[in-house]
């Protein structure tokens, strides 16, 4: 460190009153300075060039978990810690996580469901398990509210819907698509919050009609913990959607919401709950 502070300050200030202050001899800067880069070092450059282009590829996304695992499967003889070392002193670290803010209402005298799901976040097979929630979207001409059906067993956004309101008809625009996607199986637990769209006699309606066995649970009241997986879902979106800054009109939120979901959140992400497969990949292997 002594000898690298000298090189970049060379021009300010004498080599020889730098080494006396740093306590390190003249020589061995100049020993240190001809030297060959060493192999790890040459390793380290390549590695992160190639780290560079795979963040590229995830839009700056990706952690030292999912980066890692993306290098062995290239062959990498690479520990976590290397990499996120890399990582943070060539500033390819993932963007920062954004705040949000809540949508449910449930100070509404509406049935509830009891809590069914009790926080088994696993599922034995597709269409078994299915939570849902709703979050808000900032743009230029107002708020967008994402509606989002996750099925347990993939990690797969099954469906999902964008509206400028928050009526139960944008829920049931979900619900359709996470049925024409895939199938509810008999007995499917629908989990969700307690928010007056998922208590409507429309949304119950149509949840009958799109599994007629469906069993809808609901999360304690002011428990985020029980819907953990669509609220992590949330957060994962809008830390790594660059477009959800607020400056991006709600045509352009739109494009880059289906761009995220349908062709990088189902189908390249990795997940680590899937032991860092993707939901494609998980289907596959499990097929």
């Amino acid at each position: 460190m002594a000898f690298l502070f000298m090189a970049k300050n060379q021009e300010r200030h004498a080599l020889r009153k730098m080494a006396s202050v740093l306590g390190v001899s003249l020589s061995g800067y100049h020993s240190w300075r001809h030297r060959k880069p060493s192999r790890r070092r040459d390793d380290d450059l390549a590695m992160i060039e190639r780290i560079k282009v795979l963040q590229k590829r995830h839009k700056g996304r990706y952690g030292s978990p999912r980066m890692t695992d993306d290098l062995r499967e290239e062959g990498w003889r690479i520990s976590r810690k290397r990499v996120a070392r890399l990582m943070r002193q060539n500033g390819l670290s993932p963007k920062l996580k954004k705040k949000w803010i809540a949508t449910t209402d449930s100070g509404h005298a509406l049935p509830l469901a009891e809590n069914l799901l009790n926080r088994e976040f696993t599922a034995t097979g597709p269409g078994t398990k299915w939570v849902s929630d709703i979050t808000y979207l900032n743009t230029t001409q107002g708020w967008l509210y994402l509606c989002v059906i996750l099925d347990l067993w993939d990690r797969k956004i099954v469906g999902w819907s964008l509206a400028s309101d928050l009526s139960s008809v944008h829920l049931v625009s979900a619900l359709t698509m996470a049925s024409i996607n895939r199938k509810p199986q008999p007995k499917l637990i629908f989990h969700s919050d307690r928010g007056v769209q998922y208590c409507s006699k429309e949304f119950r309606t149509a949840l009958d009609q799109a599994c007629p066995e469906v069993r809808q649970s609901m999360s304690r009241k002011g428990n985020c913990w029980d819907n953990a997986c669509a609220e992590s879902f949330f957060k994962t979106l809008k830390r790594e959607l660059g477009e959800l800054d607020g400056r991006s009109t709600r045509k352009q939120t739109r494009i880059a919401v289906f761009e995220y979901i349908e062709a990088y959140y189902n189908r390249v992400r990795k997940h680590s709950t899937l032991g860092y497969s993707t939901p494609l990949r998980f289907k596959k292997k499990a097929a």
